[in-house]
């Protein structure tokens, strides 16, 4: 639980009664052991109906706007699904209000897509957050009393102050055979306006690689098309190879060779395009497709 001064805050478009009161008083006793916290009302005409409470870096936002922002949370876990219909409905006539604390935190400094944040004690590493015009980021750098955050988006939208709230959730991709033939971008969201995309699993970022006994051995060649690289340098399934050389020497073509070669023989290519123009990676995508390969490549898009 998160360190917290002896105030609990409570906002509301109107005062609370005596016997709301009361119920507040018996909630935070529960909640909080052993901790003397003196309620606070303070009124704030922006929520439409409803309570929000702040106890240190928690809140528990009982508020209109709360509660339909929980249920839209819990309506985008579904996206994605092709029984998406029936499993809304059960979603809604399931759905009550959560009584779970949401720790938030404030953003100290920003800059250079990273961000120092303070008030989320309880963040993990490589933890997802989530800022207030949307931006997400991981949790890269654990300190006592803030934390540094990689943002996966621009930071012109985030400044001092802003609030910041937990996920809970590890920073990881969708996964799937869904994601062939489609662009997507580092988290592995769809890019290309072809729609949604639907995963078969949710793997972490931070995955640890099969140890050497549980690998396959590096028995079967993979022909790159280019009769001087596979007849001097032979590269075999599994193994990693480097393409060295300086600008405009060929290595994306070297590259793009190898893709268009591997048509037909059950190898996915997966192309990771950073730092490049949007409209080059579009050019790459329908040179791809034209030559029937996007059917067995993904590619993932991070433009500078």
């Amino acid at each position: 639980m998160s360190n917290m001064n002896n105030a609990a805050l409570l906002y509301s478009a109107e005062a609370p009664s005596e016997a709301q009161r009361r119920r507040f008083a018996d909630f935070l006793a529960r909640t909080y052991p052993g901790q003397e916290l003196t309620l606070e009302w303070k009124e704030d005409a922006a929520l439409a109906g409803g309570f929000r409470l702040e106890v240190g870096a928690d809140i528990y936002d009982w508020s209109l706007q709360g509660r339909v922002e929980q249920l839209r949370r819990r309506m985008e876990a579904l996206d994605g699904r092709e029984d998406v219909i029936p499993l809304m409905r059960q979603a809604i006539e399931s759905w009550t209000p959560s009584t779970k604390p949401e720790e938030m935190g404030t953003v100290l400094t920003v800059g250079d897509e990273i961000a120092t944040i303070a008030g989320l004690e309880d963040a993990v590493y490589g933890e997802v957050l989530v800022f207030s015009n949307g931006i997400r980021g991981m949790v890269q750098e654990l300190r006592p009393g803030q934390l540094g955050c990689v943002l996966f988006g621009d930071s012109s939208g985030i400044e001092a102050g802003d609030p910041v709230r937990r996920t809970g959730k590890v920073a990881g991709v969708p996964v799937g055979e869904g994601f062939l033939g489609r662009v997507v971008d580092a988290l592995g969201s769809p890019i290309d306006g072809a729609g949604p995309i639907q995963a078969d699993a949710y793997y972490p970022v931070e995955h640890p690689a099969p140890g050497i006994i549980d690998r396959q051995p590096v028995n079967q060649p993979m022909e790159t098309g280019l009769l001087a690289i596979d007849a001097l340098f032979p590269i075999g399934r599994g193994q990693r190879e480097l393409i060295i050389g300086d600008r405009q020497t060929g290595k994306t073509a070297v590259a793009l060779d190898t893709i268009l070669n591997q048509k037909g023989k059950n190898v996915v290519c997966i192309y990771v395009a950073i730092g490049q123009k949007s409209s080059s990676v579009a050019l790459l995508a329908e040179n791809l497709r034209r030559r029937g390969a996007m059917e067995y490549c993904i590619i993932v898009s991070a433009p500078a």
